[in-house]
Order: structure tokens, then sequence, then C-alpha cells
């Protein structure tokens, strides 16, 4: 609750897991304090390159490779001020919080002991494992299907029985496109979406003139 009356309500970024097959979802996992800074950087995928083809230069192969890198702050010390209220944070720390994403970089216990008894009992093929389908929300401008790519912790503080108390969390993400995923795959769908919301919102930029760049026409 903002001490304020009328502030607006905060928003805070996260992660949605859906599960990939039925679009159910799975959890929402919130950021506890949204990161100062996000930063985002996309690699092209150019049909031209060195001696390629002039005629190519232009074209694109397909969506540029996108990848987001933020840092996230957890921090147990208010819930600890009222023990009563917050049990699991006097037991735990922030373990759980830690451990849920921690979560997103392994296969389920389950799901990787029925593939070691298919292995066992001589299955032909044994599939790897289908992880959660991961979407990250930044707004509702920006929802958008992503892979964890690596996870740094860095655990700062810690209570008498060596539960973390504060961590600073480092996530890597690679958003999937429909190159990844294809066009019919619900992440392809999701990626779609988020691709139109860019073109949609790049239509609202207030458009420049060529006086604006010291020029009165383009040379011919």
């Amino acid at each position: 609750m903002s001490a304020f009356p009328g502030s607006p309500r905060l928003v805070k970024g996260g992660i949605v897991l859906v599960d990939p097959a039925s679009g159910a979802l799975l959890r929402v996992i919130s950021l506890q304090y949204n990161p100062e800074t996000l930063t985002r950087s996309l690699q092209l995928k150019a049909a031209g390159g060195d001696g390629a083809d002039r005629s190519q230069a232009l074209r694109l192969k397909g969506a540029a490779v996108e990848t987001i890198k933020l840092e996230a702050t957890l921090n147990a010390t208010d819930q600890l001020e009222y023990p009563e209220s917050n049990s699991d944070a006097v037991k735990y720390g922030i373990h759980p919080q830690l451990a849920v994403l921690e979560a997103m970089a392994y296969p389920e216990t389950a799901a990787m002991i029925a593939n070691d008894r298919l292995a066992g009992s001589g299955a032909l093929e044994v599939l790897p494992i289908e992880a959660p389908l991961a979407l990250f929300v930044w707004s509702k401008s920006r929802i958008v299907p992503v892979r964890l790519t690596d996870l740094s912790i860095t655990e700062e503080a810690f209570d008498p029985q060596l539960n973390p108390i504060r961590a600073k969390v480092s996530l890597g993400l690679r958003v999937l496109s429909v190159d990844d995923l294809g066009f019919r795959h619900r992440g392809g769908v999701l990626f779609l979406n988020y691709l139109q919301t860019k073109e949609s919102l790049a239509g609202k930029a207030k458009p420049g003139v060529l006086s604006m760049l010291g020029l009165e026409g383009l040379p011919s």
C-alpha cells in the first residue's frame, strides 16, 4: 500500500511459467523490487555478409536475437521485523525465493527419474525433458517468451542458522522467437504479439524531418 493516497499502484516485473501444451498457468515469479536498469541487446540476422551476394545486403533472415539482462534484489529484512506473520522467512530466509528461480535451470526430478527408467527399460528414444514456457513480463507492452541462459546469485547476509536473508540475483534471458518455436507454438504466437506491439509503438513516435539533420533533401 502506498503511503500517498491516490498514488498509482506499482506494477512489478517478473516471470510467468506456463504449460506449453495447455497454456495453463503454473507459477508467477514476481520480483520483490524492480531493478533500476534493464539491459537489452539485439543481434541482427542479416542475409548479407562478407562476400555475400549484393542483392542480399538489405535482407533479413529472421527476427533479431534479443537478450535481456537484469539484476534483482531479494531481502527478508522487512518480513523478519514481523516474525509472527512471516514464519517461513524466519525459518528459511529467502531460500524459497531463490529456489523458485534456480528451479528454472533444472528439469523436474520426477521427469528425470521417468526418463532414466525409460532408458533402463531399453527405450529406443528418450526425449529431452521439456521445460515450462517462461514469459518475461515487464508491463502490458512487454510480454515475451524467454529461455533462462544464466543465473548468478550473490548472497550478502545470513541469519544465525546461515539462511540467506539478502541477495543479489543476476538474470540472463534470451528471447525465443518464431525461428526458435515456430508460428503455431504458443510461445511463437506470443512473440508475434510482442513484435506487433513494437511496431505499434514505433508508429506512435513523432516522425523527424530532414531539416533537423541539416539537410534540404537527399542526394540523388
